[in-house]
């Protein structure tokens, strides 16, 4: 008598599942109420930032789900929690820019603001973001249930980390800056979601790094190009690679994005980061002490830091690689480099102050740090 009803508890529990029963039972964690004295905005809302894909209702839920959502991880602790925003706008893009944002951002240098900068340039820029899919990281295509992302540093410490197959395992892999591939495949991977840069730590890192095998930025139907807007080259830039032009003025007169970025010009392809969601990041994550010295105007987080927080802000799970930690003294500035290279300190960033944000998030559950 007891094999039928086994069976009929089996029957049961696959209908359950094959109809969302237990999905809806699982989501329900997050919507729990917010603890006295959390901010007011409630880290497991919807994200303002990222609009429903046309259709989502109708396609098929992945069947994976997160185990550890980082934004659960938030909530649960104290001091993060006050940090945390998930509702700030991470992209700019045309649906975003008003008169009043005009005037607000007028007011800071970039990467803030667009103090200085040419409101033709910038509107002219923007204009050309219009599609709804330039306010959100993610296309249609993304899973439903869980966005498993891999942040991919460039420290020493990923040489001989055997990394790659864990790397490439994430929905989405972010790279940034001299992202070499060929030669330490079984290390970093060959998976290129996004890749994130400004102009110039883009063209620096083929110049510098060009005998070490960076000779071009990643290119890939898929991948994404994540601006960020330290000055107007981002805009104009920016502005030349979705029409298919030459850039028409300032440093970059004359270059063709398409050298760099490939022959695709559609709007997608490409995302600008919201010089708000960079002041709110430093402000709330990165507020060094340099601010206070006469390196204020020259400090902004790096690359990493950007890449690796707007991960944070986007996905439900985040693991960084070749991010610096603290025996950083062990390992070479870059995992690419043949002989070793001490880590070097510029003045504009401070590697103190993430080092010890990283460690942190990672201590909490928000993050998974790949250290050794």
């Amino acid at each position: 008598m007891d094999f039928p009803r086994r069976r009929l508890f089996r029957m049961l529990l696959i209908f359950a599942a094959s109809s969302g029963v237990l999905l809806t039972l699982y989501s329900s964690v997050g919507q729990r109420s917010q603890e006295p004295g959390a901010p007011a905005r409630s880290i497991t809302s919807p994200r303002a930032f990222e609009p429903k894909a046309p259709n989502a209702e109708n396609r098929k839920p992945q069947r994976q789900l997160c185990q550890h959502r980082l934004s659960l991880a938030i909530h649960k602790d104290h001091h993060f929690r006050g940090l945390f925003d998930l509702s700030t706008p991470v992209l700019l893009w045309s649906g975003l820019f008003t008169q009043e944002l005009w005037n607000n951002l007028s007011h800071y240098k970039v990467p803030y603001g667009w103090q200085g900068l040419s409101h033709e340039a910038i509107m002219s820029t923007l204009r050309l973001l219009k599609n709804p899919e330039s306010a959100e990281l993610f296309g249609p295509s993304k899973p439903l249930s869980c966005i498993r992302c891999a942040v991919v540093g460039n420290g020493g410490i990923l040489n001989g980390s055997r990394q790659g197959q864990k790397i490439d395992a994430h929905d989405y892999v972010f790279r940034l800056n001299g992202a070499v591939i060929k030669g330490f495949e079984h290390d970093v991977g060959t998976k290129t979601s996004f890749y994130g840069f400004t102009v110039n730590t883009m063209k620096n890192s083929l110049i510098s790094y060009s005998s070490l095998g960076f000779t071009s930025v990643p290119q890939g139907q898929d991948l994404r190009y994540i601006f960020i807007p330290s000055s107007i080259r981002e805009y104009l830039m920016l502005r030349s690679a979705i029409l298919g032009v030459p850039v028409p003025e300032g440093p970059d007169k004359g270059d063709r994005p398409h050298t760099y970025f490939g022959p695709e010009t559609s709007a997608s392809k490409f995302k600008l980061l919201h010089p708000d969601f960079i002041r709110y990041l430093t402000e709330r994550f990165l507020k060094s002490k340099l601010m206070n010295t006469r390196y204020r105007d020259m400090y902004m987080p790096t690359t990493g830091a950007l890449m690796l927080l707007t991960a944070l802000h986007t996905c439900d799970q985040v693991s960084a690689y070749g991010f610096i930690t603290s025996n950083y003294q062990q390992y070479s500035d870059h995992y690419f480099e043949r002989e070793k290279k001490p880590v070097i300190f510029y003045a504009n960033h401070d590697l103190t102050l993430e080092a010890a944000l990283w460690r942190s998030l990672h201590n909490a559950g928000i993050l998974q740090l790949y250290q050794r």
